[in-house]
């Protein structure tokens, strides 16, 4: 097994309030996200190797960047969903389009990271939302969610890459 050769994530904080502790860890894991797809071709960010098809580096970061957009910009800022899955295609967002770049989705996630970090940056933790109905969503819910989410997902691409080329590291 070879490891990847540079690493460009933030450090984690060890100390700190509670919303640099939380931003410093959803920022080291979207970071890890762009460190696990480093150096792969676009056929083998879209090759599956596991027994979901959807399931590809590619894949994933695609549906990371919809993620993103839907619980911060949709659930907890209120605007309008622009995302490609729909009631009928509810797989969309993992599903890689003829002309989807491995460079690209990185950079359309990155870009979407920044608006998620601008919308969290003027909200207070405690803000409140009314969601699906009748319930009460937070800020610190969805940064909590986030960085489960985006962990899980983290773990998924590193098990997909040494599964694409032995490539392994944290």
């Amino acid at each position: 097994m070879t490891q990847t050769p540079v690493d460009h994530r933030i450090e984690l904080p060890y100390t700190g309030d509670e919303r640099a502790l939380l931003c410093g860890f959803l920022d080291f894991l979207r970071g890890t996200i762009e460190f696990k797809c480093a150096g792969l071709s676009d056929a083998d960010a879209a090759r599956p190797v596991l027994p979901s098809q959807l399931n590809t580096a590619a894949g994933i970061v695609k549906h990371l960047r919809w993620v993103e957009h839907y619980w911060f910009e949709v659930a907890l800022s209120g605007r309008p969903s622009r995302a490609p899955y729909t009631r009928e295609d509810p797989d969309a967002d993992w599903r890689i389009e003829p002309g989807e770049t491995i460079s690209g989705l990185i950079a359309d996630y990155a870009e979407q990271c920044a608006v998620s970090r601008e919308l969290l940056a003027g909200l207070d933790l405690d803000h409140e939302v009314v969601f699906r109905g009748d319930k009460r969503l937070s800020a610190r819910w969805v940064l909590i969610h986030m960085i489960e989410e985006t962990g899980r997902h983290a773990g998924h691409l590193d098990v997909v890459r040494e599964l694409l080329d032995g490539v392994t590291g944290e």
